[in-house]
């Protein structure tokens, strides 16, 4: 008899953020696959639970999806948790689910906190229609200078994750880019120390010079009037692809992909281009 695979967003801070149904899903696990058995030893006996652990992170997860999947075929209900969070999201776990889902194992997922949603909210920098959440931001100066130009073209408040000794290089580049972009800073979002330091990204430049402590979440809003976009250039700059045999609609995913435009846009851009050539 099949078992299952049980994926549980666990606290990002305070442990008293724990569902009822996800603190039942630890109680009730013959397995918890964990990033941090030290960490998740805590939440454990928070929710009450004494479920054997099984280490499960970025170094081990691809060998031990394998060892799960058989466990799961053997019947037993297998929960996995990360530190923080739900897993898979900047987390390990999703090679653990996929692993699951093609061994047609059922595969539940218990949701709760994250620091994604929570940061948007409390940035105040939400419109309620959308925004991205792009992982963590580039280490790299000319990879992080090429993130911040491409996400002007989305149109949407971007939450990345970053690393508290890094926040102030990122902070430096986004004033250099567009000195008069909101952001917001949160740090230990949920915890004692929670703090969300807002304003323009060269009022936070100026401030922000140091290393953080915590876990750090920032938003980025849009720019405050996105730039014009030239459809007629756009559609010159997509001939090569047409004319080495894309379609247009795999000509737009890509374009989009890389974030030099949106897809509606790119598409229209393509099939201009298309037109250009078929009447060439």
């Amino acid at each position: 008899m099949s078992g299952s695979l049980v994926v549980v967003a666990t606290p990002i801070g305070t442990l008293d953020d724990l569902s009822p149904r996800a603190a039942a899903a630890l109680r009730d696990a013959d397995v918890v696959a964990c990033e941090d058995t030290r960490r998740t030893a805590v939440l454990l006996r928070h929710a009450g639970s004494d479920a054997p652990m099984v280490p499960t992170h970025e170094h081990n997860e691809a060998s031990r999806a394998a060892d799960l999947v058989r466990r799961m075929n053997e019947g037993a209900t297998v929960v996995l948790v990360s530190d923080a969070g739900m897993p898979g999201v900047s987390d390990p776990g999703a090679r653990v689910v996929a692993a699951a889902v093609q061994a047609d194992i059922p595969v539940t997922v218990i949701p709760g906190a994250g620091a994604v949603e929570t940061a948007l909210v409390a940035s105040g920098l939400s419109k309620g229609t959308g925004y991205a959440f792009a992982g963590f931001a580039p280490r790299k100066a000319g990879e992080l200078a090429a993130f911040i130009s491409r996400i002007d073209t989305w149109g949407e408040p971007v939450v990345v994750f970053e690393a508290p000794k890094r926040v102030a290089a990122l902070m430096r580049a986004l004033a250099d880019h567009d000195p008069d972009r909101q952001v917001a800073v949160c740090r230990e979002l949920t915890k004692m120390h929670e703090e969300i330091i807002r304003g323009t990204a060269a009022a936070l430049a100026e401030r922000i010079t140091d290393p953080l402590r915590g876990e750090v979440a920032v938003v980025i809003a849009p720019p405050s009037e996105a730039p014009p976009l030239d459809e007629d250039a756009l559609a010159a700059a997509l001939m090569p692809m047409i004319e080495a045999g894309m379609s247009p609609a795999r000509t737009a995913d890509v374009v989009a992909t890389l974030g030099a435009a949106p897809r509606n846009a790119a598409y229209r851009a393509a099939l201009a281009a298309a037109a250009m050539r078929d009447t060439a």
